[in-house]
């Protein structure tokens, strides 16, 4: 309860359209990738890519033609765990009926995790190249501006991306469901 009152209040507190509830930021779009501190502001633009607040990203939500892919990294599993020891992969609250493909939005992927994001791509859009999809993480995360970019290096030509991920879905009271990562 106490949970739901602090929400409340935020809301209250925080203004549509304010700094708090937009991504409006002084930063520049990058040519490339952005490498390292994936937590920090974000530029408002992705060229090529459709950026959206929270309540376009309900519509598309509630719309169901979109897919909706959430990248946030997953947590790796402790090296030198104690033998016994039982290890249970952690749970990613997102957006119900949204794919988890952890650590596809970081600056230079691996043979490996390019290959497995292609792969889900492919899967998810039915190989079609103008499905809508759209990508998000937490607030203030590259990782999903990386992810979005790269699709449209792909040649996904309908990306959306939303910025405010998780955080702003929540911050609206939206639904999220428990996911593990896509194999």
């Amino acid at each position: 309860m106490h949970h739901v009152v602090r929400i409340i209040i935020l809301l209250l507190a925080i203004e549509p359209g304010s700094q708090a509830w937009s991504q409006s930021s002084n930063i520049d779009e990058p040519s490339g990738y952005r490498m390292k501190a994936f937590r920090a502001d974000v530029p408002n633009t992705l060229t090529g890519a459709t950026v959206v607040g929270t309540k376009h990203a309900e519509k598309l939500w509630r719309q169901g033609s979109t897919v909706f892919l959430d990248v946030l990294p997953r947590p790796p599993k402790p090296k030198n765990l104690p033998e016994g020891t039982i290890w249970r992969d952690k749970k990613r609250k997102n957006i119900p009926g949204s794919f988890w493909l952890p650590n596809v939005g970081y600056g230079r992927l691996h043979p490996t995790m390019e290959n497995y994001f292609k792969r889900h791509l492919e899967r998810l859009t039915k190989n079609d190249l103008a499905k809508p999809i759209l990508f998000y993480c937490l607030d203030r995360c590259w990782m999903s501006w990386n992810a979005a970019k790269r699709a449209l290096e792909y040649g996904y030509s309908d990306v959306y991306w939303y910025p405010q991920g998780t955080d702003g879905w929540s911050l609206e009271l939206l639904p999220l469901e428990e996911k593990l990562p896509e194999k």
